[in-house]
């Protein structure tokens, strides 16, 4: 019997991750451990039959406990943005406690390219790449590329004024969905592969605004101009709508990331791990029409 825990179980990855543990992998409820700060927000996961248990990444004897047991590890990165570089320490201190509870192996979500990204919140994944390999576990890292689903926090609105403005100008990039990511990382903590391995997850293609804007535009019957500004600008605008300053650089930095074609790449990663082929834009915004026209 191998245990295997997911981290952030509360969160829509966590959950994406456990459906495909125990619908698309076939892991018996029993093998699967959920763990979450809050375990009362997974009382429908319970009744599953899936253990649950806390898993505090502020708490290191704490996680050591949750920890004990397991065979394999996932660290979903935790959503800790606002104060810059808490988050690495939270992802530190879980790998010390993997150490500390004899867990066999190690799967760890990041992002593409972190160690040349211009992305905020890359040297949060860059350095918890570094302790897990440090670590001495066998190790998956999944490099995620950037979801689909985030499109759908501004697309919509987007869609209404008939503008999308953006500074990634003619940069491309290979969006991929939340759900073939879960997807991936499930047949990935499920069955390993041998050794230590970093996959880069991506969509099957990488498009420039003008076509992402297409696929929108076509889904939601609506037009949508690309408005292309500055750094600058997109930031003034970002704050005037009352964003966070920190949620204000970290998507101003995206855009400079995708500008300077460090998410422009398409692998087969997905596929290596899953069998299947990913979902790509268009696919996904066929089943997300009532939200872009809401």
């Amino acid at each position: 019997m191998t245990k295997l825990l997911v981290t952030g179980a509360t969160g829509h990855l966590g959950r994406a991750i456990l459906h495909h543990l125990a619908e698309t992998s076939g892991i018996a409820p029993a093998d699967i451990i959920a763990a979450s700060r809050n375990t009362a927000k997974l009382a429908d996961i319970a009744a599953k039959g899936i253990e649950t248990r806390t898993a505090d990444f502020d708490d290191e004897a704490g996680l050591v406990k949750a920890f004990t047991g397991v065979d394999r590890v996932l660290i979903i990165s935790t959503d800790e943005l606002a104060v810059p570089g808490k988050r690495l320490v939270q992802h530190r201190t879980a790998v010390s406690a993997a150490v500390k509870a004899g867990v066999k192996h190690i799967a760890y979500t990041s992002m593409p390219n972190p160690d040349k990204s211009l992305v905020t919140f890359a040297p949060d994944h860059l350095g918890t790449e570094e302790a897990v390999k440090a670590s001495g576990i066998p190790y998956t890292i999944l490099r995620n590329a950037w979801y689909d689903d985030n499109y759908l926090l501004s697309m919509p609105h987007n869609l209404q004024a008939g503008k999308w403005y953006t500074a990634i100008g003619t940069g491309k990039v290979s969006n991929i969905t939340r759900d073939d990511c879960a997807r991936a990382a499930a047949a990935a903590l499920a069955n390993p592969p041998g050794g230590n391995k970093t996959f880069t997850l991506t969509g099957p293609e990488a498009l420039t605004a003008g076509e992402i804007a297409a696929r929108f535009s076509k889904a939601a019957g609506k037009p949508l101009e690309v408005v292309n500004v500055t750094d600058e600008q997109l930031a003034q605008g970002l704050a005037s709508a009352g964003l966070p300053e920190f949620v204000v650089r970290m998507l101003v930095s995206a855009d400079a990331n995708i500008r300077a074609g460090n998410f422009d790449l398409v692998t087969s990663d997905f596929e290596t791990l899953t069998g299947t082929k990913p979902k790509d834009l268009a696919a996904y915004l066929d089943t997300q029409k009532a939200a872009l026209t809401a």
